[in-house]
């Protein structure tokens, strides 16, 4: 993702949480706690950190990678405690219930699924035909 918003002005990555218990029984903690980071400024740099440590993701664990980045470790632990961001989460596995998502990664390119690869090519082939699209669809001034 990173190659495909370099230098690239107006593409715009929106990050959606869809926690997958079944999968990893701590996902829904992590994406709280990434929200948490967010909050603080470091949702990035804090969702680095969960997918290099995916063994990590238990509450002291979550606190420690927060307290690592510099985040404040106090208000960190109260927002998980009272489960502050859980709405948002909540509506973010709403939505991709919704829009038929039922894995990750799953991406949308100018609202419209993308199916096929992940790879860059296939997907700044995606963002090229998307502002085609958007091109030809944009009204023309008098």
């Amino acid at each position: 993702m990173r190659e495909l918003l370099a230098g690239d002005g107006d593409l715009r990555y929106v990050w959606r949480h869809l926690p997958l218990p079944d999968v990893h029984p701590h996902a829904e903690p992590a994406a709280e706690a990434s929200e948490a980071a967010g909050v603080q400024g470091r949702f990035w740099e804090y969702r680095a950190l969960l997918f290099e440590r995916q063994d990590a993701l238990q509450g002291k664990q979550l606190v420690a990678h927060a307290e690592e980045l510099g985040l404040d470790a106090e208000r960190f632990r109260r927002e998980l405690r009272e489960r502050e961001h859980a709405g948002r989460v909540a509506r973010d596995v709403e939505s991709a219930d919704l829009s038929g998502v039922a894995g990750t990664p799953t991406f949308f390119v100018n609202g419209a699924r993308h199916h096929g690869a992940y790879d860059l090519g296939a997907l700044k082939a995606a963002v090229k035909a998307a502002r085609a699209r958007a091109l030809v669809a944009e009204p023309v001034s008098p």
